[in-house]
């Protein structure tokens, strides 16, 4: 779950990390009332779960509160990257000397949380990785003992010549990582942590991600979900029990088991293909799920085919069957269905599917290269 970065900095500022004032509002008036109190120039910043806001215009100085209300205006009637801009958080503008990046991420195959640190803040951190990556610094952390104050001190020197600002870049260190390991997050980062002409050491911008497990455990986290701010096939997904994230091509995938969708997708890239979604059915025997990801999928017009790609263990295939039949007679599937299925109730799944004049096959490979075939001809 992704946290607005409003959010973000009240979780920061929690934590005791110096962040500026600023206030959040979905009206104009709104806008232009926190500008009056904040006084002075003031920035507007769409409050949208996406990068880019600043090139998309969702990022405007103002310098009063009747230009902050103008400004408000054309943010809050944008759409940036498929979602509407609601809210906009509006800040104080900020006096800067430099900026940094710090970041800590879940990585998965160390098991670990990793610092990322560069003193070349303020822009994509991608993209500083990939044309400079000697300008990042990168500290494993371990969980057992948390960040010790020698690291956060050499990270600090990564960032700052002055030793105050060295101790100041250390303990918001300390403190984002209490903050992230408390949060349950996957990611969090303060991109640019800046200094000011009078030396302070100040976090500007904040990103946090949630783990979705964390979030039976912290309602409190858990209440501070945006759902008009995610992706409605996401969202439709969710409250259906399925795992899906929309990607960028144009074969529909429906799997149960994350290990099988992820070799799935990884064998239509092999293939030749793109896949258009992860999406998991998970392991119950469920006919609804499967009409529920097929409505979702079914929903993209970038589809071009659907595969069904089903190992049956808990999950029966002859309830997939019947998911996929009472799918096709509640609403119109404009593109072809290939269908593998193998497992619990082969049988009886072909059956219910030649019944309807559909057939299935056994063999993965050959269910992969047929709906790859079948999205290329419809491209």
């Amino acid at each position: 779950m992704n946290l607005h970065e409003y959010q973000a900095r009240a979780l920061l500022r929690h934590a005791g990390i110096p962040v500026p004032d600023g206030d959040v509002a979905d009206t104009p008036a709104g806008v232009e009332a926190i500008a009056r109190r904040l006084g002075g120039g003031v920035v507007v910043k769409a409050q949208v779960h996406t990068g880019g806001r600043g090139k998309a215009g969702g990022v405007k100085l103002a310098a009063d509160p009747a230009e902050a209300r103008r400004v408000a205006e054309q943010i809050l009637a944008l759409t940036i990257k498929g979602l509407p801009v609601r809210k906009v958080l509006v800040a104080p503008v900020a006096e800067i000397a430099s900026e940094s990046y710090v970041g800590i991420i879940l990585d998965r195959e160390t098991q670990r949380p990793v610092f990322m640190v560069s003193a070349a803040g303020g822009v994509d951190i991608e993209e500083v990785a990939a044309t400079t990556p000697e300008k990042i610094v990168k500290l494993a952390v371990d969980p057992r003992y948390g960040l010790l104050p020698h690291e956060a001190t050499t990270l600090g020197f990564a960032l700052y010549r002055d030793v105050k600002q060295v101790r100041a870049a250390a303990r918001i260190m300390e403190q984002l990582y209490r903050a992230f390991m408390e949060s349950g997050a996957t990611l969090a980062e303060i991109n640019p942590l800046v200094t000011t002409p009078a030396g302070e050491v100040v976090a500007l911008d904040a990103k946090i991600s949630i783990d979705d497990n964390e979030l039976e455990r912290r309602p409190d986290l858990a209440a501070l979900r945006d759902p008009t701010a995610e992706a409605p096939s996401e969202v439709q997904a969710r409250e259906a029990g399925l795992t899906f994230i929309k990607l960028d091509g144009n074969v529909g995938c429906v799997v149960n088991g994350a290990g099988l969708s992820m070799a799935t997708m990884d064998l239509v890239k092999y293939y030749g293909g793109e896949p258009a979604n992860f999406l998991d059915i998970g392991g119950s025997s469920n006919p609804e799920k499967v009409v529920n990801a097929l409505r979702i999928i079914t929903a993209d017009p970038s589809v071009r085919a659907i595969l069904f790609n089903i190992f049956g263990g808990i999950t029966r295939t002859d309830d997939v069957a019947n998911g996929i039949v009472a799918a096709m007679q509640r609403f119109p599937v404009p593109v072809p269905i290939v269908i593998r299925l193998t497992g619990t109730n082969e049988r009886e799944a072909v059956r219910i599917l030649e019944a309807v004049g559909m057939t299935a096959l056994n063999d993965m490979d050959e269910a992969v290269q047929q709906v790859v075939a079948l999205a290329k001809e419809a491209a």
